[in-house]
């Protein structure tokens, strides 16, 4: 599955914007408890379900960002994100990647028409970027239902071996024209969170740096960030993530950012914006 990170169009979220919409979303989560965990190699309980026997990834590791095809990891990985289609990379720290805010363009008829979010006229809401329409998590009920059917998937991350989850498009509600709430987003990722922590594995947080500070409360235990140097956003995961980062460059200029900033803190790779597997045509990976 081709990176979402590759083809985003607007810039960092300013900081003061940042600080404000965390602000609202985390007095809207009062209602749900407070408190957080402290971040550690095994999570502790939490308010949004984690599990003692939640593994985390190592920092500053060896990574490899697998999603577009899986291959033999290149000496040095220790730890690999894949398709939750694929099989984990044998003695290696696995995350396994799931479309969970968006359906695949190969996938939309599997899913309950009602489940699509849809515009005023009924029209699903689509992210033209990738042809995927939004999942409609905009009332509890419809969290419920969209998140019974990721679990499974989540599932069979944990039956293969998986150690993580990585489910993307946290940010989808910033493409749905107001439809869904940045409240929408961390209440579903939250059911999420709660199941794989109860599978026993750990869940990252994939983009969305401006609900970041929000990690503890949602269950997120890391974090894998697309371009996070080029839009400077890197710190901003750090800080929230205690360094337990992943960073996909896909530019030179990127990943020498990257390393000049955080190389000696982070895990940091640069692939092609395909995300290809070794061996075909457009692959690309550095790590310098």
């Amino acid at each position: 599955m081709p990176a979402k990170g590759a083809l985003r169009t607007e810039g960092p979220v300013p900081a003061v914007g940042t600080r404000i919409l965390t602000a609202l979303v985390s007095a809207a989560l009062l209602l749900t408890g407070c408190g957080s965990p402290e971040d550690s190699a095994q999570a502790g309980p939490g308010p949004a379900g984690t599990a003692s026997a939640v593994r985390l990834p190592p920092r500053h590791a060896g990574f490899d960002y697998q999603i577009g095809g899986a291959y033999p990891p290149p000496a040095g990985v220790r730890v690999v994100s894949r398709d939750r289609t694929a099989a984990p990379a044998p003695g290696l720290y696995n995350i396994c990647y799931v479309n969970a805010f968006q359906a695949q363009p190969d996938e939309v008829a599997a899913w309950p028409a009602d489940l699509l979010l849809r515009d005023a006229h009924g029209r699903p809401v689509v992210d033209e970027d990738w042809d995927e329409p939004l999942l409609d998590i905009g009332t509890a009920a419809k969290r419920r239902r969209v998140a019974e059917r990721v679990d499974r998937w989540i599932d069979g991350c944990a039956d293969k071996g998986f150690d993580a989850v990585e489910p993307d498009n946290y940010d989808s509600y910033t493409r749905s024209g107001k439809l869904l709430t940045a409240a929408d987003a961390t209440a579903f990722i939250a059911l999420l969170s709660r199941h794989a922590h109860a599978r026993h594995l750990a869940v990252a947080q994939k983009n969305t740096v401006e609900l970041a500070g929000l990690r503890h409360r949602t269950g997120l235990d890391f974090a894998v960030a697309e371009e996070c140097a080029e839009w400077d956003e890197c710190g901003a995961y750090a800080d929230a993530f205690d360094d337990r980062v992943l960073v996909v460059e896909y530019t030179d200029g990127g990943l020498r950012k990257a390393l000049a900033g955080f190389g000696d803190r982070l895990s940091i790779v640069r692939r092609d914006r395909a995300v290809s597997p070794e061996g075909s045509a457009g692959y690309v990976r550095e790590v310098r």
